[in-house]
């Protein structure tokens, strides 16, 4: 490959990554996708439809990498969520740390972005406070922590910590049939689940969970496929285009926001370049913008007291902390992670939502104690 067509390439997987993160955040806005807020419909409300709308995206996500895994559009082995490690501490302390931070700062990480679309100042801060602990994570003093504490207690797989390889090798089966099946068999199941909530069937369902989860898709095409070379001319190894983490990956919002504010400060360093990640969290932004206005939901919003400040500000390091120590968000884990069917990013999903409702009752005890 020529230098001018790696450039030409790398543009285009550019672009697809600005235009799927811009498609991602109108939806999101549109439709009120968001995983705290189905935590919190539950807990509170016992309105279980923004759950199966999640359900309904990760089912899609499930089947859709399963068939591009299955007919080589997608080596699973070269993923960001690849590895023979089940880091199931790092999972379930950086999950739990997110999942409570989320409630607390008012959305997860995407959801963050899409509240900066929609006029929130609020979401501005937290965006802040994610991205400069979870740098701090990723390089900085609490990654030194995270590193030689939670990070060292691991269970080894050989055969790869995801659900099929464990049953591919167990059974002695082939790791490829195996992956489909689980995907079409799991990722069927959560469908099945939201299709079967009372009156769930409408367009703004179906759009949610529908369009989130071929958005995810898609993403792990354009950079596991797309973007991917088997012979880069300046190196002449195999590489993924424009992806912080040299591997494939699909939509995520932590480590990206760490990246994009590294990216900001740093600009002028020539080696600080646009990554699939920091051009997804401008196009999440976008794209939330985009539909605020033209459906007239844009409303600039402010702190309301000093708690309500602490609360964000606490939330916002929280989910920058747990984000990177888990290894990724409600999206980056939640869908993209859970996708490739990593047993780590199951136990972070669940982590998360565990987090999630201990803040919840958190929230219930302070209103208790204050009223």
């Amino acid at each position: 490959m020529q230098i001018t067509e790696l450039t030409h390439l790398t543009y285009q997987v550019l672009w697809a990554a600005l235009v799927i993160s811009v498609l991602f955040g109108a939806i999101v806005q549109h439709t009120h996708f968001c995983t705290m807020g189905a935590v919190s419909d539950v807990f509170n409300m016992g309105d279980w439809t923004r759950m199966r709308q999640w359900s309904l995206a990760a089912g899609i996500a499930m089947i859709g990498v399963g068939l591009l895994s299955y007919m080589g559009q997608l080596d699973l082995t070269k993923t960001l969520y690849a590895s023979n490690r089940l880091m199931w501490l790092s999972a379930v302390v950086g999950g739990l740390m997110f999942g409570f931070g989320m409630v607390l700062g008012s959305g997860c990480g995407s959801k963050t972005l899409v509240r900066i679309g929609g006029g929130s100042l609020k979401a501005l801060v937290v965006f802040l406070m994610m991205g400069v602990s979870a740098f701090a994570t990723l390089k900085g003093i609490t990654a030194v922590i995270r590193v030689v504490s939670v990070d060292q207690v691991a269970l080894d797989v050989i055969a790869g910590a995801t659900l099929p390889s464990v049953i591919a090798s167990f059974l002695g089966l082939q790791a490829s049939t195996v992956n489909l099946v689980c995907a079409l068999l799991l990722g069927g199941a959560f469908c099945l689940w939201a299709f079967l909530g009372k009156d769930f069937v409408n367009p703004i369902n179906l759009s949610a969970g529908v369009g989130v989860g071929l958005l995810i898709v898609v993403a792990w095409w354009s950079s596991g496929h797309l973007g991917y070379i088997t012979e880069h001319p300046e190196t002449l190894q195999e590489a993924f285009l424009r992806t912080n983490s040299g591997k494939s990956e699909s939509l995520s919002f932590v480590a990206p926001i760490a990246y994009t504010l590294d990216w900001l400060m740093f600009f002028s360093d020539q080696s600080k370049v646009l990554t699939v990640g920091i051009v997804s969290v401008f196009g999440l932004i976008v794209g939330s913008a985009a539909s605020a206005l033209i459906g007239r939901s844009f409303r600039w919003e402010g702190f309301g007291s000093v708690e309500d400040l602490v609360n964000h500000l606490v939330g916002g390091t929280l989910m920058g902390l747990g984000g990177i120590t888990a290894m990724g968000c409600t999206v980056g884990q939640g869908l993209s992670g859970v996708a490739t069917l990593s047993l780590t990013s199951f136990i972070a999903v669940f982590s998360i939502i565990v987090g999630a409702v201990f803040a919840l009752r958190y929230q219930v005890w302070r209103l208790e104690r204050l009223g």
